[in-house]
């Protein structure tokens, strides 16, 4: 068979204490993908990995007063062990942590620069710190992140930019004459109607704000921004930019960067115009799914509705969990899950269809011809189960092509539903009574086997572990691609033998009320684990006279700094709308000086001066606490007011 490559990617994951079965679809999706390209005869990369560098990580990592490599290694560990337990054969799993992506990325960053497609300038703007993203004030959402609904902050600081803009016709050219590159068609549609023909703005590149990232090399200030930093993975995880260029020279470009449909903007405009800077080739295409939704919605941890994919496994088995997935998401659209669905396609497609069928045909073999497999008379309906079953490798080899893993599916289920219906058309039973037709027998359990051979070759790439199991059950020895390209390689006198059911029916009510059990434990677990939080009591009450002797004025931070000695004390200048004031505020321990400056806080403008460490405090910045102090939120006016604006 021809030595043909395919390279095949998942986005590298952010590290959370996490990954829900969303999160689980992609790697699912993309390891049948290259499961089947290896089956298929082709010398197969599939690529995985996290992304670990950012202002985020840094963050929580303070808090849990570790350092952000401690808290990073040990969520990948918890990933590589999900990974594991999902059957994932991954080739290479990269870390943007690990020292060879980063001499590459800092590479990278230095060849742009010095091409002229990288310059310096400043950034003031919206960011948003879990997403990692730069919006302007038009981009934002009822003024929240676009993408993610959180609260966003104002950033201002020395930065690097990309010229994207520069590329920009370069690139809608090129989508233009290559129609495969972003698919399905929807997305491609919605990258050109929606990013490129609106025009591209430059891209910041660079932090100074937090030091959690890759160096720039010749402005170590600096660090490299997280898509600079990972989108490179696809081509540093194959040795470019290294001294041992082998694997990049040998599969790139990527045959298909499998992606969600929420960052595929990244792999489609930031990443190939950070390719064609680099005079590198396109990766082949870019396809983004959809969506595996529950209660109508994105998994989300903040909207409380993931599903954890390790429990699902616990429950029903890691082929339950890698069919549904699989099957459920239509090409280039969304798939729905609930429990009561989920439980109810193991039970019809894999207790009724599969199971039933691998089991009756066991059973017939071994009570009719003592569990020996053997050659008959053919009869009438054999041909259409032959046809169908040898029709059907082909097509699903052109479905997976297309990356139409559910269709593909399908048509693996259909010769499961013929080879049932052929049981039923030619009643093996009935058969079994007379001594005549006992030859004509022995072909149709054989055409049955033969069938369930088929179905157990293809089953491999989307199932592993239930095609192994039937394997040994039927004692199949060739389950290569070639062997199923004409039906009868099944040698006769192969033995079966019966091993447990694959897919035990499931009583629905009673499961369901299992799972909804361990959800109230697993709640109450949680609600054990948090401090009781009480209401500070409401101080007496003051009359309005009193309320007006308070003068709020909305103040912007033009400079923050640290006061020294002093943990909990930041030193801030304010704007009240042409008078600048001095503050000292007991934020330190919450709130970085940079983070501060261009906001809009909200002061008591008429307080008497105080000395604080030795330094004149001019009024009180407003902020709210949660009962454990734990976390901090500066009071501020919602929409755009003039700084000195009086708050009554």
């Amino acid at each position: 068979m021809e030595n043909k490559k395919f390279y095949i990617t998942t986005p590298i994951y952010y590290p959370s204490d996490k990954l829900h079965i969303g999160n689980t679809y992609t790697t699912v999706a993309a390891d049948a993908l290259a499961r089947f390209k290896r089956l298929t005869g082709y010398d197969v990369m599939f690529l995985t990995g996290t992304d670990e560098h950012g202002q985020k990580i840094q963050r929580i990592a303070e808090k849990n007063g570790v350092t952000p490599k401690e808290y990073v290694d040990k969520i990948v560990a918890s990933i590589k062990e999900l990974w594991k337990t999902m059957n994932i054969s991954y080739d290479k799993f990269i870390r943007t942590t690990d020292d060879y992506h980063e001499k590459a990325v800092q590479y990278i960053f230095k060849k742009l620069y010095e091409k002229g497609d990288i310059y310096k300038g400043y950034y003031e703007g919206w960011y948003c710190t879990p997403c990692e993203s730069f919006f302007t004030e038009t981009q934002l959402k009822d003024g929240k992140c676009p993408d993610c609904g959180r609260d966003v902050e104002w950033t201002k600081e020395e930065a690097y930019f990309f010229r994207l803009s520069k590329y920009q016709d370069r690139l809608l050219k090129y989508i233009e004459e290559h129609p495969e590159f972003i698919q399905p068609e929807s997305r491609k549609n919605e990258m050109i109607n929606n990013f490129l023909k609106p025009g591209l703005e430059d891209l910041c590149v660079s932090r100074t704000s937090f030091t959690w990232g890759v160096p720039v090399e010749f402005d170590p200030k600096h660090v490299v921004y997280v898509w600079i930093d990972a989108l490179a993975n696809y081509i540093t995880a194959l040795g470019y930019g290294s001294e041992d260029d082998t694997l990049y020279n040998k599969y790139w470009p990527a045959d298909v960067h499998l992606v969600g449909k929420d960052i595929i903007r990244f792999h489609t405009i930031i990443w190939p115009i950070m390719l064609m800077a680099l005079d590198l080739p396109l990766p082949k295409q870019v396809f983004g799914h959809g969506w595996l939704l529950v209660d109508g919605g994105k998994m989300s941890k903040s909207k409380g509705n993931v599903v954890d994919p390790v429990v699902l496994t616990e429950h029903f088995g890691v082929d339950a969990v890698r069919y549904y997935l699989l099957r459920e998401i239509p090409f280039g659209q969304d798939g729905q899950f609930t429990n009561e669905m989920f439980i109810k396609r193991i039970n019809s497609d894999l207790a009724n269809d599969l199971g039933n069928l691998v089991s009756r045909t066991l059973t017939m073999i071994e009570k009719y011809f003592d569990g020996e497999i053997l050659r008959g008379e053919a009869g009438e309906f054999d041909e259409d189960l032959k046809t169908l079953a040898k029709v059907t490798p082909a097509k699903v080899e052109d479905l997976m092509n297309q990356y139409r893993i559910s269709d593909a599916m399908d048509e693996i289920w259909r010769l499961i539903s013929r080879a049932n219906k052929y049981i039923d058309e030619t009643m093996p039973w009935v058969l079994a009574k007379e001594e005549n037709t006992k030859h004509r027998l022995k072909e149709v359990l054989y055409n049955l086997a033969e069938t369930i051979r088929f179905i157990t070759v293809l089953l491999q790439s989307f199932m592993p572990e239930t095609a192994e199991k039937i394997k040994n059950q039927f004692n199949f020895i060739d389950l290569t691609w070639d062997s199923v390209k004409d039906f009868g390689c099944l040698k006769e006198g192969t033995k079966v033998k019966r091993g447990d059911l694959l897919f035990p029916r499931i009583d629905v009510e009673k499961k369901l009320e299992e799972l909804e059990k361990l959800n109230k434990k697993e709640d109450n677990k949680k609600e054990e684990n948090k401090e009781e939080k009480k209401m500070e009591p409401i101080k007496s009450e003051i009359t309005i006279d009193d309320f007006s002797k308070i003068d709020l004025r909305v103040a912007r931070v033009v400079e923050c700094e640290k006061i020294e000695g002093a943990d909990k004390l930041l030193k801030l200048k304010v704007d009240l709308g042409g008078e600048l004031r001095q503050v000292v505020s007991g934020i330190a321990k919450h709130f970085k000086p940079e983070e501060l400056i261009g906001k809009n806080v909200i002061l008591v403008a008429n307080l008497k001066p105080v000395k604080l460490r030795g330094v004149d405090s001019y009024g009180m910045i407003l902020a709210a606490s949660t009962s454990d102090k734990e976390k901090l939120v500066l009071a501020t006016v919602d929409g755009d007011i003039e700084t000195g604006a009086q708050v009554k």
